[in-house]
This record gives C-alpha cells, sequence and structure tokens, in this order.
C-alpha cells in the first residue's frame, strides 16, 4: 500500500468509524461559575485601546460593549495591524445564559473578483497585486461586526462605545516605536497612495518620536458608523467614499459588495483536554480545527512522564499534522463542504498518532502532499473579561502591516490585503507560507481562510481567555498559550514564554532565542528536526479567571512594551 494511500485509509475509517471528538455544549463539568468575578480585565496591545474599554465599562457596559470600544480605538492607534478597513473573528461568553458564540467578522471576496488576475506571468502569485493596492482587499467586515456586537450583546448605544476611538482620532496620538518602525518599513508603498502619504508622511517623511497623529477623516468615518450604525459604512457617503477612491486606483469594488457584506454567528469549536474544556474558532478560522486535532493527538500522551526533548518532539510531530490537513481541506463553509467529523475525531487522532514515531521526526515530504517565506506578526488580539463573567477573545486585522497600505479617500481607512489569504494558485505559497487547495480558492462573496483562533479555556477552578496575531503562528501561539495555562501558568507567564512552531512546510522548526537549552537542541536535532532561529514573535494578550478567590489576572506580551493588561 502507497504512503498516500494507507493515509487515507486511516482518514475514512475515522470518519465512518467515528463521531466526532469534539464535545458538545453542555457535556463537562467545566463551565464557568455563575457568579462572575465582581470585576474586570482587558488585555490588549495598546494601552489606549485597553482604558477605552474600561472607560466603556465604567459607563455602565458590559464586556461586549467593551469590545467594541477597544476594537474601535486599535482601528485609530494601530493601523498598521487591524482597522476599519479589515475583519475580526470573536469569541463571546454570556454569562447570564452560559452561552458561547463565534462572530465570524471576515472579509469577504468581491463579485468582480478574477484568479487570473493575481498569477504572474510565472504562473506563481502576483504578490504586487495581491498585497499591495486596492485589487489585494476584500470587503471590510469589521465594522458590521462591531454593530453586531453591539446590538445584539451590547448594553450601550453605539454613540458610547465608539466615542473613545473618536476623540482620539480627532485629537491625535503619540504612535510608539513600533507604528513608527512600520511606518519607516513601507514608506515606499505609502507614498504610492496620495491619502496614505496624507496621514502617514507628514511632508513626505517618515515621522519621528513625539510626531502627534490626528486622523480627522477616520474621525468623520467612525462617527458615521456612531450615528447610522451598519448603513453609516456599507451605505451613504462612507461607501461612495470607498468605492470611488477604489475603483479610481484600478480597485473593482462595488456598491452592492458593500451593501451585502453580512456578519456570521457559529457555533465555536469545543474539545477536552486533560480535563479542561477549549472552545475556540470553527471555519473560516483554521485555527480551532488545527489546535483541537493537535489536542486530540496529544491526548494520548502523558507529557509530564517525558523529558523536554521528547515531549518537544511529540508536540512538533502533532504541529506538523494538523497543519497538513489545514492545507488540504479547509475553507470557508458556506462554501465548501470540509470533513470536519474526520478532523476533529478521536479515532482520526488515533490513527495520526500510530504515524508519530517516539524519538524520529516524520519528513513532511512523507506525509501526502497538501495543496507554506517567514510567518508575520500584522495583526492584533485583546482578551476581557467583566465584572459579571461575560467574555471576549477578539482577533483582529488587516493581513499584512497596513493592509494594502492604500487609503481610500477621504475615509482614513486603510484596506486590508486579506485576498493573499485566498489560495490564489493551489499549492503555491501566500505571504505567511501556507499552501492551499482549491478549498480555499476565490469567489465572490467567499471568506478567505484564517489562522486566527480566540480561544477560552474552562477548568474547574480556572479559565482563561487568551488570542495572539502572528500569522500562521497564530495557531501554535495559542496552542502552546493553553498547554502552559493547564500547567498551571498565570497571565505572565503564559504571554512570557519562549515559542517554537512548525506548519508542515517548509519542513523545520522555527524557534525563538532561548527557547531550548543546549541538551534539549542537540537532542531534537538528531531526532532529525531542523531547527531555525529568528526573531521573538506574537503580541499574545491573555486575561485568567480564578474561580475560587475570584482573582482575575490580565497580561500584555513583553516583547511589545506598547500593550497594557489591567484589571480594575
Amino acid at each position: 500500500m502507497t504512503r498516500l494511500s494507507s493515509w487515507r485509509l486511516i482518514a475514512a475509517s475515522a470518519f465512518l468509524v467515528a463521531g466526532t471528538g469534539v464535545a458538545s455544549a453542555r457535556d463537562a463539568a467545566t463551565d464557568t461559575p455563575s457568579r462572575g468575578p465582581g470585576h474586570a480585565a482587558i488585555a490588549s496591545a495598546n494601552f489606549l485601546a485597553t482604558n477605552a474599554g474600561f472607560e466603556v465599562l465604567g459607563k455602565g457596559g458590559n464586556a461586549f460593549d467593551a469590545a467594541v470600544a477597544v476594537s474601535s480605538t486599535l482601528a485609530v492607534v494601530e493601523q498598521q495591524s487591524s482597522g476599519l478597513g479589515g475583519g475580526f473573528m470573536a469569541l463571546l461568553h454570556r454569562a447570564s445564559d452560559n452561552r458561547d458564540v463565534f462572530v465570524d467578522a471576515r472579509e469577504t471576496a468581491p463579485r468582480a473578483v478574477d484568479m487570473k488576475v493575481y498569477v504572474g506571468k510565472d504562473g506563481k502569485p502576483n504578490r504586487e497585486v495581491s498585497t499591495r493596492g486596492p485589487l489585494s482587499a476584500g470587503i471590510p467586515g469589521e465594522p458590521a461586526g462591531l454593530v453586531w456586537v453591539a446590538q445584539h450583546y451590547g448594553k450601550l448605544p453605539l454613540s458610547v462605545s465608539l466615542a473613545p476611538a473618536i476623540r482620539v482620532a480627532k485629537e491625535g496620538f503619540q504612535p510608539d516605536s513600533r507604528f513608527l518602525g512600520a511606518i519607516a518599513d513601507h514608506k515606499d508603498d505609502l507614498a504610492r497612495y496620495p491619502a496614505s502619504a496624507a496621514v502617514l508622511l507628514p511632508g513626505g517623511n517618515v515621522p519621528t518620536a513625539g510626531w502627534t497623529l490626528k486622523q480627522p477623516d477616520l474621525a468623520r468615518t467612525l462617527e458615521r458608523l456612531a450615528a447610522q450604525g451598519r448603513d453609516g459604512f456599507y451605505k451613504g457617503e462612507t461607501a461612495k467614499l470607498l468605492v470611488s477612491s477604489t475603483r479610481k486606483a484600478g480597485g473593482n469594488w462595488t456598491a452592492a459588495d458593500l451593501e451585502s457584506y453580512t456578519v456570521k454567528e457559529r457555533e465555536p469549536l469545543r474539545v477536552d483536554y486533560k480535563g479542561y474544556r477549549i472552545v475556540t474558532a470553527p471555519p473560516p478560522s483554521s485555527g480551532g480545527v488545527a489546535i483541537a486535532e493537535i489536542l486530540n493527538i496529544l491526548g494520548g500522551y502523558d507529557l509530564t512522564r517525558l523529558d523536554v526533548a521528547h515531549a518537544t518532539h511529540l508536540v512538533i510531530e502533532a504541529m506538523r499534522r494538523a497543519f497538513r490537513d489545514h492545507n488540504e481541506y479547509l475553507g470557508d463553509p458556506d462554501f465548501v463542504k470540509m470533513p470536519l467529523d474526520m478532523l476533529l475525531s478521536t479515532y482520526y487522532a488515533d490513527g495520526l498518532r500510530a504515524t508519530i514515531s517516539p524519538d524520529k521526526a516524520t519528513p513532511s515530504d512523507l506525509l501526502p502532499t497538501a495543496m507554506a517565506s517567514e510567518p508575520g506578526m500584522h495583526t492584533t488580539h485583546f482578551s476581557v473579561i467583566d465584572a459579571d463573567g461575560n467574555m471576549v477573545a477578539s482577533t483582529l486585522t488587516v493581513n499584512l502591516e497596513f493592509g494594502s497600505t492604500f487609503v481610500a479617500e477621504g475615509t482614513g481607512v486603510f484596506l486590508n490585503d486579506e485576498m493573499d489569504d485566498f489560495a490564489l494558485v493551489p499549492g503555491q505559497p501566500n505571504a505567511f507560507g501556507l499552501r492551499g487547495s482549491l478549498a480555499n480558492a476565490p469567489e465572490p462573496g467567499k471568506r478567505m481562510l484564517s489562522s486566527m483562533s480566540p480561544s477560552f479555556v474552562f477548568g474547574a477552578d480556572r479559565t482563561a481567555v487568551i488570542g495572539s496575531p502572528g500569522g500562521s503562528t497564530i495557531i501554535t501561539q495559542v496552542l502552546e498559550g493553553i498547554l502552559a495555562f493547564i500547567d498551571g501558568k498565570d497571565a505572565s507567564g503564559i504571554t512570557a514564554q519562549k515559542r517554537f512552531h512548525h506548519q508542515y512546510l517548509p519542513d523545520r522548526v522555527d524557534v525563538e532565542p532561548g527557547v531550548f537549552d543546549d541538551a534539549t537542541a542537540k537532542a531534537l536535532t538528531a531526532m532529525g528536526h531542523v531547527l531555525k532561529e529568528r526573531s521573538p514573535w506574537g503580541f499574545m494578550n491573555v486575561v485568567t479567571w480564578d474561580h475560587r478567590t475570584g482573582k482575575l489576572d490580565a497580561a500584555s506580551d513583553p516583547r511589545r512594551p506598547s500593550g497594557l493588561g489591567k484589571v480594575q
């Protein structure tokens, strides 16, 4: 039997014999307590956004109102990572009825999408088209998502929750070194578009420390959203500006694209691991499926009985297999059928585990080829728990830094470059090195696959709200954060721990400096793993809750000093 057919036999057997390994909504004894902690915690990538969340809580809002305030303020102060021109995926927990829901505000392909536009003469993806300018932009989902969360789950008018962002956009703020560094890195691209240069290149130059960035156009866009709700962005003045500006610059957006955008509510994925319930993101996020698959594989081992090298080896091998399936099967659930019952089955995990040698790496080219460049950090995440026990884990993005680098004139909005997250040429890597199949090929109105993995971890005594930016590394960061929480680490320990990452292709283990001691690194190399050191990555923001004491803990990734985790 060939390698490929034996692998398929494992998959088919799991699909036919086993039901899903994902737990049902109410069958575990690890639900959150009926009474909240009595105070609140927020961790986000910028202190102004964290403070905006607390400002709205102080006006009588709940975690969902705070999420709108944090998201919209990040859209002003962290435009290199998120914004009204992008999208988000959010996991919500409503304490009053113990309900978990996933809000999908991912961008969609415009109706006039044409794959041929994104393919170069050499048959490979044309990165100039797929990552720069209006043709790289999907129809934004963040504004509609903010309105949806406020109207369906919040307590306050949208105008109150958006007020901090509007104020900061009008009055200005001083960008931190990370923001200024991103401007310097993309100066030439920003200079190509007059509206982009007008926002970020005063006098045509890269600004320096102490510069105050005021954004009156963005403030007016936010004011229209606050006053008119969804129609304030997807119809009327803002929509006219978006369509005219993109089409003038060679894009293909229409008024119908904007008017027809819809937010989707989806059922989260749930998986049990070592007595904990993990609630995570479903497709079109690939992250939750991969995390669940990895945990199901690792569930068959007692990692605590192994030395660090062998335990790490097993985690890497589980990552390898999950990312292979990520590349092969996943896409927008409204457009493609995915074998989720198979992928999430514990029986399927048993079969995958049987292919793992306890002390030897499996070269990725010995696994069936899937239809994976350096991972990037150009997304953002925040976590919230309020006094009543409502929770939000939200990951927001414009894809690469400043997205398409194109600002729609008169709006102050940087458009995303999420079209690059489609499999524009099946089997060819995108900007994050991920390879996709036809399941993730672009179609009108389709959502591109994402790695965003906002997650909750429910234990008998402790709960965590966790997520991170990081392109394809989001999945492994959140996985390692979950494992660290289960091992007893607090929020600061989770965000600060060193990271490693394997995504099937390229066949290597990316490692932060100092993640392994010399003996562990030598042992992993002897097993056949290729270790590649790279600069630290991620911007994880975590909130934890100890049910026994009511204590909340919040931490922002120490790799990025602009973040703030705060309990109040």
